[in-house]
């Protein structure tokens, strides 16, 4: 097995594009399968990309300041110094494996954005400790935690059903958390790869000769070089550690009321405030979070770039009805028994060009609940299926590993040889769930 997965390494290595690439190539394929299998012409694909092109900007927006407040706040000396402590106590390239995977997977259940970029912070600093960890294993380590995500707190699925008034209410009612993100089947999932997959990515270890450790110049966190102080407002305004405090004091004050008032709801915007206070923080002075963010924006080129790309695979995908192609394929050869199986399936390829979990939920969600219906199946397990095949094939979608990869440094043809595996092996848990709990 362990030379299969070193010739997946060799072959994603070498054949692998980069993601701007990928992406450019299957905005060409979904435009090509659009024509053939749907009715659109041409230029009805080429609109509907156009007219969704900058459809995801509140969300590109989102992801550019999770990244970049991310890298702000592991750069303070605080949390470099946290970060340092936790490292320090891993001794081998094993334990280092076993410990980043299981703190990815703890945080991207909590919430994927907080797990995405913590993950990977955390793994740079062990690769800073366990010189002979192979560089590649732990990064894609850290993001295998990205799997568990939809079957966690802040799985959007699970808790847009959750909602009062929900788009799909007249069908499925309101679904409370206990029969979706609480469920047996749910646990027993989440349960299982919490504490396999760790094991799993120690066991894909390479052997000594196929190590690749990290290239020091990885390492280095590259500073902007501060102006030196000068006897003026505008200068002492910039070194002031009151205006700090006063923005802290604020910060902290809201989210300690949005905590109270509306429990421990983690979404997108939630988790980028505490990661932008938390860094004006720890750096202490305006001057110093200035520099830290001119820094951290550097990392960010390929989420402002190719998100747009992905909006156009979206809207063609979405307006052409070849999302619907594709899962209702998947609901003709089902029965009651491997409905749910199935739309996991779906779901998981669907993601491919669409890598939005309520996007994906608006395109899929007529199709499998009107399935559904017929076959008698339960809607709220069938919610499920689909948000975990949006989470399941991130593990080969270059898209939401972007972050991951800006901030160690590699390209997505380095870890996607093991997230290949990852992916198997989760299937494989995943599938178990649905078919017999």
């Amino acid at each position: 097995m362990k030379t299969l997965i070193r010739i997946s390494n060799a072959i994603m290595e070498k054949y692998l594009p980069d993601p701007y690439i990928f992406v450019t190539i299957l905005t060409v394929l979904v435009l090509l399968l659009g024509v053939t299998l749907t009715d659109s012409s041409p230029l009805d694909m080429v609109t509907y990309w156009g007219g969704s092109f900058w459809s995801l900007l509140e969300f590109t927006m989102q992801m550019v300041i999770v990244l970049a407040a991310g890298h702000i706040l592991a750069n303070s000396t605080v949390f470099k110094k946290g970060l340092s402590a936790g490292a320090s106590k891993i001794k081998s390239p094993g334990m280092a494996i076993i410990v980043i995977t299981f703190v990815s997977l703890i945080a991207c259940w909590i919430n994927w954005g907080f797990g995405l970029v913590i993950g990977a912070l955390f793994a740079k600093e062990i690769a800073r400790h366990v010189k002979e960890v192979d560089y590649r294993l732990l990064i894609a380590s850290a993001y295998s935690g990205m799997v568990i995500w939809h079957g966690g707190l802040a799985g959007s699925i699970p808790l847009s059903i959750a909602t009062e008034g929900h788009k799909f209410a007249d069908i499925m009612g309101v679904v409370p958390t206990n029969v979706t993100i609480f469920s047996t089947y749910n646990l027993f999932i989440v349960i299982v790869i919490l504490f396999t997959l760790p094991l799993f990515n120690r066991w894909m270890m390479p052997k000594e000769e196929d190590t690749v450790v990290v290239n020091p110049t990885l390492l280095v966190e590259e500073k902007t070089e501060l102006p030196k102080p000068e006897n003026n407002f505008a200068s002492r305004s910039e070194r002031s550690y009151i205006l700090t405090i006063l923005i802290g004091m604020i910060g902290l004050t809201y989210l300690i009321y949005h905590f109270i008032t509306k429990g421990f709801v983690l979404d997108l915007n939630v988790v980028n405030t505490i990661f932008i206070v938390l860094g004006i923080i720890f750096h202490g002075t305006p001057q110093r979070f200035l520099a830290a963010a001119q820094d951290a924006i550097k990392t960010t080129t390929g989420i402002v770039f190719q998100f747009p790309f992905y909006a156009g695979i979206m809207g063609m995908m979405t307006a052409s009805g070849l999302a619907a192609v594709f899962s209702e394929w998947f609901v003709s050869i089902s029965n009651e028994h491997t409905f749910y199986l199935f739309t996991f399936f779906s779901a998981g390829l669907v993601n491919f060009f669409i890598p939005s979990g309520g996007g994906q939920w608006a395109v899929q969600a007529p199709i499998m609940l009107d399935a559904a219906t017929t076959l008698g199946a339960d809607y709220a397990k069938t919610a499920m299926a689909i948000a975990w095949g949006d989470a399941w094939t991130n593990m080969i979608q270059p898209f939401w590993a972007l972050p991951a990869l800006a901030i160690a440094g590699l390209k997505a043809r380095d870890i996607m040889g093991f997230c290949l595996f990852i992916l198997f092996f989760s299937g494989i848990i995943i599938s178990i769930g649905f078919l017999f709990i």
